[in-house]
């Protein structure tokens, strides 16, 4: 049971919070009065300067909260302002080619987001939706995107539930239900929906997200100067690491990548991602992906290469670099790069592209593709 009690002139709050759960009674005193505006006053002097702040155009708003899905703003920023000069508008968006947007978009990772905002671009037909349905709808956009844009652009009653709010929420209020449990997300739903300034809606949720991102960050927060924490039940009870709980923690599993960069002349061959994989729709090298790590004398034996390089009369074949280590959110992987030199009278390696070195540029690749080409190109 979760009892919400809202009193007094400019959103004066006490909350109480009761919640059941095995058999026990959680309870919080919620004794920190004006809880939006604390935040908000925070905010005024702390809220970061960044471009699509300036702005109410939704489509602005939109590109950087799904540039921010998944990336620090400190990294997103430089690749919001480039993405923004060659698509200004949505429009220049849905007319341009998906191999160009992922270029544009290459080095953020995640590039279902890159998929799914160009789909999107071409779904709206040059109008961007004007209802929290009709954001909701759009390809790649969940409820958190939705209340973002909305807020922001529409100053519409939504609240933001992100990382950062979640952790602001569990601390302060000392909630150890699982962030990632069906019960956690309601009640932290309910929450957020309840201490919403709805007034102002736009300034209140940029305020509680920065707050989560500069005060209470996920490690060594900022609690000396913190001006809820004297309330906050975290920092009364010692616990600020162990909030927000998490009950289910990721698998991460290894995969091992064998890259040919394979060189004919002045071409060399690239080959397109098309399955339902990582990397989805990018370019990399010719690759040999095996279960286990494997060298060199067992990789050349292995069928995949035979079928790649066996048909050649002569070939030189050599190791530049082993087991380069990449990080995926759920994924390690492993990959070997080989440089392959192919006669300029041979036929074309079969289902590969062929391409100058001049053209390479041209064509969006993984961050582990880019930083080989980078070294060795």
């Amino acid at each position: 049971m979760l009892l919400i009690c809202l009193f007094g002139i400019n959103r004066e709050l006490t909350l109480i919070y009761y919640y059941f759960h095995h058999l026990n009674y959680y309870y919080i005193d919620f004794k920190m009065i004006r809880f939006s505006t604390s935040l908000i006053a925070w905010y005024e002097h702390h809220q970061r300067e960044l471009p699509w702040r300036d702005s109410k155009d939704p489509y602005l708003i939109w590109i950087s909260e799904i540039i921010l899905q998944q990336t620090r703003v400190a990294q997103g920023y430089d690749y919001f302002v480039r993405f923004i000069n060659r698509f200004p508008d949505l429009t220049s968006l849905a007319e341009a080619s998906e191999d160009e947007v992922l270029k544009f978009w290459q080095g953020l990772g995640y590039y279902s987001r890159a998929r799914n905002l160009y789909r999107a671009a071409k779904s709206m037909n040059g109008t961007f939706p004007t209802t929290y349905d009709g954001v909701l709808a759009l390809k790649g956009v969940g409820e958190y995107t939705a209340a973002a844009i909305c807020s922001f652009a529409y100053d519409m009653p939504h609240a933001v539930v992100d990382g950062n709010v979640y952790r602001v929420l569990a601390r302060y209020l000392g909630i150890d239900t699982p962030i990632d449990s069906t019960s956690g997300k309601k009640i932290f739903a309910h929450l957020a929906d309840e201490l919403l300034d709805k007034a102002n809606p736009a300034i209140y949720n940029q305020a509680i997200m920065d707050f989560g991102a500069l005060q209470c960050t996920p490690k060594s927060p900022h609690c000396s100067s913190c001006p809820l924490c004297e309330s906050c039940f975290a920092y009364a009870e010692g616990v600020i690491d162990s909030l927000p709980v998490k009950s289910t923690k990721t698998k991460v599993s290894n995969r091992y990548l064998n890259y040919f960069y394979v060189k004919q002349g002045d071409f060399i061959y690239l080959h397109k991602r098309i399955g339902n994989d990582i990397w989805k729709n990018l370019y990399e090298l010719p690759l040999i992906e095996t279960l286990e790590p494997t060298d060199e004398n067992e990789l050349i034996r292995l069928e995949p290469f035979q079928k790649l390089f066996g048909g050649y009369s002569s070939l030189s074949f050599r190791l530049l670099s082993k087991n380069i280590k990449h990080v995926l959110s759920h994924r390690i992987l492993y990959a070997n790069f080989y440089e392959i030199t192919l006669p300029e009278n041979e036929q074309i390696l079969p289902d590969n592209l062929k391409i100058s070195t001049a053209e390479i540029e041209q064509y969006a690749v993984p961050k582990l593709i880019h930083l080989f080409l980078e070294k060795y190109m």
